[in-house]
């Protein structure tokens, strides 16, 4: 039997899944701060002697970027970049970095701590790809050519590409005990991906027709923005004026821009705007705001940052309140979050989230009442606004969910284990 791993990179987890027989396992990763079977789409980096580097990724990452503050050269989301023709590379300690390379720096260290379970050479590797890539003109053929770069590297003698929500379908459709219409929904960190598809047997083989796709580049991480930029951005200069000669203008709010991907916020202190942010401060009105700004900056608070906007969205989901706090602000950025306005702030991000929906239905003809399951994964399919966009079309009976983290890598291992793969590869679709 084929030996076939699914690989989900995703733009805030990564997770890898093998066949087993007919079924799938989790490859599970020994890293240095313990067994994880998700690990965080983060790397991280140290000088290593004069001119070498080391790396680590996921929770050993975070772990040496909290441990060696200004040391360390953190990055996360790298995923978004994917897509990006305008990214040409980053700099770490002076070396060069192409999407590929820190695609593939951040998948040998999950090599190594999955150890023998991961092993180029040794199977076909079934890789997720967004219907949609993020980014706001995103080019699919370059982000499959990084893909395929960073991924030939580690000699597997097949590479296949398959859409992360027929990942999905092909997990939750394999429960399946009638013929059904399923139309899954994969809400990530970047991007929100719809397929619909047909599921049928026969003579106890599941088929599947692909009906129709659709994508936006918005989810989570949008959602994460929204927050920042109601809460934080004013903060540190957000609308705040300074003085350029005799006129007084406000501070470019192109500088906050950058929240809204949280890559951006890894490089953003190496970038010529960061530069010009700093010499603002001695002409700004408030400038104990920009230094706020600055000081967030370069003590690196862009990942603590994260996880309190990240901690305040998951408590919205529970509750109709909640207190978002971050201690290097101080009291200034400690507020009372009703779930209320979050879903206000939001409103935009949904408008596209629901014409996506839309559009999968539109261009199949589809009407709601013909969908037999809907099947919602990941982590903001948890967010009560976005369920209530599918609750107000089909009945909740025909909604599921479930495998959040582990559904699409163990789909896409479950479709590299079949003879017709290709028919299930994203270039076919």
């Amino acid at each position: 039997m084929t030996i076939a791993y699914g690989l989900d990179f995703g733009t805030t987890n990564s997770v890898l899944a093998t066949t087993c027989g007919t079924t799938t396992q989790s490859v599970l990763m020994q890293t240095p701060v313990g067994e994880t079977d998700t690990l965080r789409t983060a790397l991280s980096f140290m000088k290593k002697g004069l001119h070498g580097l080391s790396s680590e990724a996921g929770p050993a990452a975070i772990a040496q970027f909290i441990d060696n503050p200004g040391e360390c050269r953190f990055l996360q989301s790298i995923k978004t970049f994917a897509a990006s023709a305008l990214f040409q590379g980053t700099l770490v300690f002076a070396k060069r970095y192409d999407f590929e390379d820190l695609m593939h720096a951040f998948l040998s260290r999950l090599r190594d701590y999955a150890g023998a379970e991961f092993e180029g050479g040794a199977g076909r590797v079934v890789v997720g790809r967004p219907v949609r890539f993020a980014g706001s003109n995103p080019d699919e053929r370059l982000a499959t050519e990084r893909y395929n770069a960073a991924l030939a590297r580690f000699g597997f003698p097949e590479v296949h590409h398959v859409y992360e929500p027929v990942a999905a379908a092909f997990y939750f459709a394999r429960n399946l005990d009638r013929d059904a219409t399923v139309l899954v929904s994969d809400f990530g960190g970047g991007t929100t991906d719809y397929s619909l598809i047909r599921f049928e047997s026969h003579a106890g083989r599941l088929t599947a027709t692909p009906l129709g796709h659709s994508g936006v580049g918005v989810a989570g991480d949008n959602f994460d923005f929204r927050i920042i930029d109601n809460i934080v951005s004013p903060v540190i200069g957000k609308g705040s004026m300074f003085k350029s000669f005799d006129k007084l203008l406000e501070v470019p709010t192109s500088y906050y821009a950058n929240f809204g991907r949280w890559n951006q916020l890894s490089i953003f202190k190496t970038l010529r705007d960061f530069t010009e942010l700093k010499k603002l401060v001695r002409a700004s009105l408030e400038p104990e705001k920009l230094e706020a700004f600055v000081d967030l900056i370069e003590m690196d608070e862009g990942y603590p940052l994260y996880q309190a906007v990240s901690a305040t969205k998951m408590r919205l989901s529970n509750a109709e309140e909640t207190e978002f706090a971050f201690p290097p602000l101080g009291d200034k950025a400690r507020r009372v979050v009703r779930r209320c306005d979050f879903e206000g702030w939001i409103a935009p991000e949904l408008e596209r989230i629901e014409e996506a929906l839309d559009d999968v239905l539109t261009q199949t003809g589809t009407a709601p009442g013909d969908i037999d399951k809907v099947f919602l994964t990941g982590g903001t399919s948890f967010v009560p606004a976005v369920r209530r966009l599918f609750e107000q079309r089909f009945d909740r009976d025909r909604i599921e969910s479930g495998g959040e983290l582990l559904s699409i890598a163990h789909g896409l291992a479950l479709i590299g284990a079949r003879d017709d793969i290709a028919d299930w590869s994203a270039r076919t679709l």
